[in-house]
């Protein structure tokens, strides 16, 4: 019997803990959006650097959490979980406020929304049927990076229109790819029975 191929293309071993160093970092960022809006607005929405280096270490603890956890073998289900809900709640307060301040458009952060409920229902049929949750895909992390730098731009320099405009339909196009990577995953996973990590 041929045995079923590992999506992830190498077996990691994945640990049951929850107070790890990466799940720590995963988490802050989880509620980093929040002294970010309050400082925002209690500047008059002036931008200062606790501003900045608060939005700089959201950006670095996306990297920081996987890091770690590969470095010290603190690979976990409830990281595999936290990582990219920390991803999703920090985008949705910030995409949100920045729709309430009316830099972002409504339709995008629908959009953004809807997308992600999507792959959370994926996510839980998955941890329903196999009993674990899937990874994120790397076409995910990349539009987390690429939608973290369209916030931005369209919070620090809102006079850079075309740029804002360029970096939005980057960002739009780039959500529908991965959902499809995520799909796809699902199809694996699922209906053909491959193994994940």
């Amino acid at each position: 019997m041929k045995e079923a191929t590992n999506i992830d293309g190498k077996i990691i071993p994945v640990k049951q803990d929850v107070l790890t160093l990466p799940n720590a970092i995963s988490l802050s960022r989880a509620l980093i959006a929040i002294p970010i809006l309050i400082l925002h607005h209690a500047s008059g929405k002036e931008a200062n650097w606790l501003i900045i280096a608060l939005i700089g270490y959201a950006f670095v603890s996306d990297y920081l959490d996987g890091y770690f956890a590969r470095k010290l073998n603190q690979v976990t289900e409830f990281g595999k979980v936290a990582d990219p809900l920390a991803d999703k709640i920090c985008a949705v307060i910030l995409f949100f406020y920045a729709v309430f301040i009316d830099i972002i458009p409504l339709f995008f952060f629908i959009i953004m929304i809807a997308r992600d409920l999507l792959i959370l229902t994926g996510s839980l049929l998955i941890k329903r049927k196999q009993g674990k949750y899937a990874m994120s895909v790397i076409s995910g992390k990349v539009t987390v990076n690429v939608l973290a730098i369209y916030w931005i731009v369209a919070f620090f320099f809102p006079e850079r229109e075309q740029t804002i405009e360029f970096l939005m339909w980057l960002s739009l196009i780039l959500m529908i790819y991965s959902l499809g990577s995520y799909v796809h995953r699902y199809i694996m996973i699922q209906k053909k029975g491959a193994e994940f990590n």
